[in-house]
């Protein structure tokens, strides 16, 4: 089982090339940033946290694929993720051509996590509403995946329409996407059609729920021994890792508060010390 780091990454928190860098020497697998483009003052959708007040670092995200870039520049083994980017939300031509040139930077280190969204007034700035979210985010990935596989791409759905088309480059290593939210029909029916893996949130439920992904992908046709499996924002405890272990769990990322290096760091070395202990 590998070990990463998820963080709130703003202007006003440790950067996430330093997060990176120190999480690198520290033994983690993998440093994982969200995306929100924006927040609405509207604030018409309730925070997804159950706080009467949305989080400040909501609204202080930096853009992922520019500050991974730079964490890539300064570490040679870390794995670099979203988790999670708001695909619906993305123009998926621009941002193929983004990740692709993340990934070919960072020597294929990156890996794509993706989320539907949960904020209606963010993802309505950008023409989206929320009973289509999921439908534009399976489009922009399909039409992504078609660009960086083909040299000649082209995609024809609902929302995303590409002729025949050029584009440079295409990644030297495949990009893993892994697709956050909770496990039921509708999320099957994505992991196992263009998903690399699942990212569900927190880890109650996981003996029953990895069992439905593992032989919704053996129904199709897929191997379920190649599926990534990565719970985020675990608070870690010993008994809870070795459970993960147990249950087919492929990666634990855990949660960093959204902070300056004197807050993060000492929790960062509380978590190293323990992965460590783990792993003997």
């Amino acid at each position: 089982m590998r070990f990463g780091v998820t963080m709130f990454a703003t202007d006003t928190s440790l950067g996430v090339a330093d997060l990176a860098v120190h999480a690198e020497q520290r033994g983690f697998d993998s440093v994982w940033i969200p995306e929100h483009t924006h927040i609405p003052t509207s604030r018409r959708t309730p925070p997804p946290t159950g706080d009467a007040e949305l989080p400040e670092e909501y609204r202080r995200t930096v853009d992922p694929l520019v500050a991974l870039a730079g964490a890539a520049a300064r570490t040679e083994r870390i794995h670099l993720g979203t988790g999670v980017m708001l695909v619906a939300q993305r123009d998926p031509i621009v941002t193929a051509k983004a990740v692709a040139t993340l990934q070919n930077l960072s020597g294929g280190r990156f890996e794509l996590g993706v989320g539907f969204g949960w904020n209606v007034d963010e993802m309505e700035d950008h023409g989206v509403e929320r009973s289509t979210r999921r439908a534009h985010a399976r489009e922009h990935l399909l039409c992504m995946q078609a660009l960086w596989r083909n040299d000649v791409a082209s995609f024809d759905g609902e929302f995303v329409h590409l002729p025949p088309s050029w584009a440079w480059p295409k990644p030297e290593v495949p990009v893993p996407i892994v697709i956050g939210g909770g496990i039921g029909p509708k999320m099957l029916d994505h992991l196992v059609e263009y998903g690399d893996g699942w990212i569900p949130i927190g880890g109650s439920g996981l003996a029953d729920a990895i069992p439905r992904y593992l032989e919704a992908l053996t129904q199709a046709g897929r191997d379920p021994a190649e599926a990534r499996i990565v719970p985020f924002g675990t608070l870690p405890d010993r008994a809870k890792l070795e459970h993960f272990q147990q249950i087919g769990v492929t990666e634990c990322v855990f949660r960093i508060p959204s902070g300056t290096a004197d807050i993060v760091l000492p929790i960062l070395d509380e978590q190293a010390s323990l992965v460590a202990d783990l792993r003997g």
